[in-house]
């Protein structure tokens, strides 16, 4: 379950990333860890994110929840990139992996399974298209939980 905190500090964190040219890509609160962790995944959307990105929307979203006060104890703030082993959610992220392996797992059984993997032809508004050993397979996306790159 997520922290209560989560949407707030989302909605506090995404015009930040957008005033720095970023995506906000997740937020996740480890409070069982000492200190606690706020995790923050941004992208670039003109380049490979960097450093310097996550150095900015760390100052950035720092002073912010200080000034805010969200967050009443101690924590620390880690501000990542997702890196190559991410879900794939954006229409420039369906694009650009565009044969490579991905896993998708469903909500609910569609032709007899819950997880497909093959290679990624593309995705449109209503289905995702892999291929699985040369046959095109159609997945429905209102059945689509999550797609994933895959390590083969």
């Amino acid at each position: 379950m997520a922290h209560p905190l989560i949407p707030q500090i989302t909605d506090l964190a995404n015009p930040i990333a957008a005033d720095l040219g970023l995506e906000l890509v997740a937020v996740v609160f480890h409070t069982h860890e000492r200190p606690p962790s706020l995790r923050v995944d941004i992208r670039n959307l003109v380049a490979d994110t960097g450093l310097q990105d996550c150095e900015r929307m760390s100052r950035a979203l720092e002073a912010a929840l200080d000034a805010k006060e969200l967050i009443p104890f101690a924590y620390a703030l880690e501000v990542s990139s997702p890196g190559t082993s991410r879900q794939l959610t954006t229409d420039r992220e369906f694009n650009a992996f565009a044969g490579f392996a991905v896993e998708v797992t469903t909500d609910r059984a569609w032709d007899g399974k819950t997880e497909w993997q093959g290679q990624l032809i593309r995705r449109d508004d209503t289905k995702i298209y892999l291929s699985l050993k040369g046959r095109t397979v159609e997945i429905p996306r209102e059945v689509v939980a999550k797609v994933y790159l895959h390590d083969k």
